[in-house]
Order: C-alpha cells, then structure tokens, then sequence
C-alpha cells in the first residue's frame, strides 16, 4: 500500500468535481466539521476513501473551504452521528455537501477555494464503498 498523499487545490467548478470523485464516501464525524467565522473558514476532517489508489484503502484527510461568507445546514444531525459525504457542488459561489441520510452543508464563498490534504498515512479498509 504506497503513502502517495494528496494535496491538491480547487478554484473552479470543474477542480471541485475532481475532489467531489476524490471525497466520494468520506466518512465524517459531526463533531468533526469547523467554521470559523472569523477566518472566513469550514473545515472538514474525514477518513478518506482512497478510490485513487485502487488498494481498499483509507487515510485521514481534511478538506478546507476558504473566503466563507456563510454556511447553512439542512437534517444535520447532533452528537456523535457519523455523515458519509456523497457529492460536492458548486453554483453561483455556492458549495453545497450532500451526504448520505439528506444532511446537507451550503457554504456560501466569495471565491471558491478548496484545499484538500491528505494527512496520515493509508490504512487497509474494513470494506469497498457501495452506493447501491
């Protein structure tokens, strides 16, 4: 199982949908997910599955949503609840995070700015992923 770590910025729509492809079925804990309102910055810290290294696979990775203006969530969950992370969108400076179970996290950003770094090495999975 190679250590390859991620880094890798997004500022347009289509680099976002590389890193939705690259986050697809991230599993986060609620408690897990920051906004700062005073750096103008949502942060995300998941266990991500590694569909690029195609070795079943995980690794901690965190994804960081700069120039936030504001941040809305719909079905969010409380306490200790765990989110899968299905998709990430953007629309007229809107991110939008869906996650499995409805939950959603709208970030609205001046400019889109996304940052997403591996920061662990890789793990064995328990199991593959499965979106049926």
């Amino acid at each position: 199982m190679a250590d390859t770590r991620l880094l890798l910025l997004a500022q347009e729509a289509g680099e976002v949908a590389t890193i939705s492809a690259l986050f697809q079925s991230a599993a986060v804990r609620v408690a897990d997910v920051a906004y700062d309102r005073r750096a103008r910055r949502v942060v995300l810290l998941t266990n991500r599955y590694r569909w690029e290294g195609k070795d079943g696979t995980r690794v901690r990775s965190a994804l960081r949503i700069e120039s936030v203006l504001g941040v809305a969530r719909r079905a969010w969950p409380a306490g200790e609840a765990v989110l899968e992370l299905l998709a990430l969108t953007l629309a007229d400076d809107v991110l939008t995070l869906s996650f499995a179970g409805g939950a959603t996290l709208r970030v609205t950003v001046e400019c889109p700015e996304l940052v997403l770094e591996d920061v662990s090495a890789p793990w064995r999975a328990s199991r593959e992923p499965r979106h049926d």
